[in-house]
């Protein structure tokens, strides 16, 4: 147990962090654009251009959640200064003060991370794809597990996210799942987790109970908004519709409302049958395919450079990012990192962040 004196060392570290963070953040300089951007927002022809209104709205919203969060933490530091002035007047129990320096530490080292995260998309949604590698049943219920451990995180960091494309494997798990995620920073910290995720562990599906290891992929792409042009010709596209699967009984749909819509040039396919009508899941499936159309066009360009397309396939398929081990020990460890965590669980149950910091403070180390 720490003593009073060395907690209050760590909150003081922790204080300092917090200045310096204050500075690059520049909340003052955000406050005064909020001023301007809410004048700009009064303007009786402000929603005549419709796409420049979305843009101010967009900016308003996040200097808003940046100011608000920035004011919560203050908040928290003053919460932490009292029970300080109350330990010492008192026979208060330093038990009760050391959560929330903890708690302040994790706040202020999130903001650390998002200094990181100065990526011209890094602030953008995404578009989350799961697909399991070969395997059969064991390696559909390992994709499941990923998109439950995703989801997971995504309650934790305050996220919302709506399932595009819900494919179920034949027996169990999914053979495909695409997911719209939004919130602060999304793209930055899911691009972290693009790569191939293995799992090993005794096969609840293996009657003989013996040790599978099984692979599933991770894509990620941000989401494309009217600020970056992607041309689409519809001569380009076939469009199919067919019928959505379902638990089956009532909720089972009765008019081919799913979309798939096939990208003839790139060879690109994309689905969408989650939503509540044809139109709907044709709105979707474009905005997924409008995503991948532009990370292939990124990735054409870094190709042009690198000649990245072998490195591309190596890491789609050539090897893990990140290996899950249930038996005979528990371990996950990233391979790039080297950063591990002994409680597999827990980590299933979505605490990632430990992992997603170490990458990106390795990316930024080895740019």
């Amino acid at each position: 147990m720490e003593t009073l004196e060395q907690v209050k060392d760590r909150f003081n570290n922790i204080l300092q962090k917090a200045d310096e963070v204050e500075k690059y953040l520049y909340i003052s300089e955000k406050k005064d654009d909020l001023k301007r951007l809410r004048k700009l927002a009064l303007v009786p022809d402000f929603w005549n251009d419709q796409k420049k209104a979305k843009t101010v709205n967009k900016k308003i919203s996040d200097i808003e959640f940046e100011i608000k969060k920035w004011q919560d933490i203050n908040e928290l530091r003053d919460d932490i200064k009292l029970n300080f002035m109350m330990l010492e007047e008192s026979e208060s129990k330093i038990e009760n003060i050391i959560p929330m320096v903890e708690k302040f530490e994790e706040v202020i080292d999130d903001l650390e991370i998002e200094k990181l995260l100065s990526g011209k998309y890094d602030k953008k949604d995404a578009i989350l794809i799961i697909h399991p590698g070969a395997g059969g049943t064991e390696s559909h219920d390992w994709a499941e597990m990923l998109y439950r451990m995703y989801t997971r995180w995504f309650g934790k960091k305050g996220y919302k996210y709506s399932v595009l494309n819900f494919q179920p494997g034949d027996e169990a798990g999914i053979k495909e799942v695409v997911i719209e995620v939004s919130g602060q920073y999304v793209y930055g910290y899911l691009s972290s987790e693009i790569g191939v995720h293995r799992l090993v562990r005794i096969s609840p599906f293996d009657s003989n109970a013996r040790r599978h290891t099984s692979f599933a992929s991770v894509f990620v792409y941000p989401e494309i908004d009217d600020d970056i042009e992607i041309t689409i010709e519809q001569s380009d596209l076939r469009i199919d519709t067919y019928r959505a699967s379902g638990a089956g009984g009532q909720h089972v749909n009765k008019t081919d409302s799913a979309v798939r819509i096939t990208h003839n040039p790139s060879g690109i396919v994309v689905s969408c049958q989650n939503q509540r009508s044809q139109h709907q899941n044709k709105e979707m499936a474009m905005k997924v395919l409008k995503s991948r159309l532009y990370q292939l066009k990124v990735d054409e360009e870094r190709e042009k450079q690198a000649k990245l397309e072998s490195q591309k396939k190596e890491i789609a398929w050539g090897s893990q990012i990140r290996s899950y081990v249930f038996q005979p020990y528990t371990m996950v460890k990233d391979k790039r990192t080297n950063y591990e965590d002994g409680n597999v669980q827990a980590v299933m149950d979505g605490k990632i962040d430990g992992f997603i910091k170490a990458f990106l403070r390795y990316k930024q180390k080895n740019k």
